[in-house]
């Protein structure tokens, strides 16, 4: 089995051809030049070391050894065998606030905007680790379940909205009760991350939390949003109470620490400067890894070499390779020349 390990290199094999063509080109013009100026006799004695054939060699020599040279930067390979790999990696669940509350835009470009970017950014760096969802309002439901399909978590992330759960309020303790009954009873340590404004929260966070821990799980928070508050739009007005007051959203991160200390994991506050999730991406390299599976992957050996001894070999040639006639062809030039001259007398 064949195939290319750096692929995007071979789009570059247009240079050496575009080369090859400027190379002519200049031949082309040179030649005309001089034989605008002298004609090809007198030119034998003007320059008679100088050899076009030997100069197109060596303009030949440099393009191919760039073609080989491009090859090898894209990276033969050829599939030797096929090996069994274990699978390993840690289980995360992060849990996403989707209220309304969300909506607020005291961290740019909004809340839940800002939490998907932070998720997606995550997921872009994930290495064999399983990630799940579970978007929650006034209850909680499972976007995606652990998974390391990490193109279809994209999509299930973004099609997240702050309509994907219609019951209205923040009940943490029903998302973490989701997540903890979500995870398998393996003796590997996981971790559920919570991204919330921490907004009327409601249930019994702390039972959840001490069944969690009985299953190995360590849980972080994510507080989004600032203690000063932002108005929540609604369409192109801003939410109202029952008194008619514009209502102001505030970052409640009083119970997200408490989450957090008791849960054995850490709190972070997002504040639109920093990637909060990727820092607890890095405390979760410390878990201890779980194995879920076996992949049939194909060992790739390299041949780059094939191509690159070539390439060097030919850059040394052209190297060696001077524009001057050899003198086999300056005896034959000379003769030539000398047996027009005895023609001419």
């Amino acid at each position: 089995m064949f195939r290319w390990a750096h692929p995007t290199y071979l789009q570059y094999l247009w240079l050496p051809v575009v080369l090859l063509v400027l190379f002519i080109y200049l031949n082309y013009t040179k030649k005309k030049k001089l034989e605008k100026f002298s004609s090809k006799e007198l030119l034998d004695i003007l320059i008679p070391d100088y050899s076009f054939k030997k100069t197109l060699l060596k303009q030949c020599l440099i393009v191919v050894s760039i073609v080989l040279l491009i090859i090898c930067l894209a990276a033969p390979q050829i599939g030797a065998k096929f090996e069994d790999v274990k699978q390993t990696g840690s289980d995360v669940y992060i849990l996403l606030d989707v209220s309304l509350s969300m909506k607020a835009k005291d961290v740019p470009p909004s809340r839940l905007d800002n939490a998907k970017l932070q998720i997606e950014n995550l997921i872009s760096n994930l290495k064999g680790d399983r990630i799940g969802l579970i978007v929650f309002s006034g209850e909680a439901y499972v976007q995606f379940p652990l998974t390391n399909d990490y193109s279809a978590a994209r999509l299930f992330l973004n099609a997240i909205d702050e309509s994907t759960v219609p019951q209205h309020g923040t009940s943490i303790s029903s998302a973490l009760n989701l997540a903890v009954n979500s995870f398998d009873n393996k003796p590997s340590d996981k971790a559920v991350v919570i991204i919330t404004d921490g907004e009327d929260h409601e249930g019994n966070i702390f039972e959840e939390i001490e069944n969690g821990q009985e299953k190995n799980i360590k849980f972080y928070c994510i507080g989004i949003g600032t203690k000063e508050g932002k108005t929540i739009p609604v369409g192109n007005q801003v939410k109202i109470d029952f008194y008619g007051d514009t209502v102001i959203t505030k970052l409640d991160d009083k119970v997200l620490k408490e989450i957090a200390l008791k849960g054995g994991g850490k709190y972070y506050q997002a504040n639109g400067s920093s990637n909060a999730l990727m820092s607890i991406y890095s405390d979760l390299g410390q878990l201890k890894k779980a194995e879920y599976g076996t992949k049939r992957v194909t060992a790739y050996e390299d041949r780059y070499y094939y191509f690159l001894f070539p390439a060097i070999l030919l850059l040394l040639a052209e190297a060696l390779v001077f524009e001057s006639k050899s003198k086999l062809a300056k005896k034959i030039s000379i003769k030539i020349g000398l047996s027009k001259d005895d023609q001419a007398v």
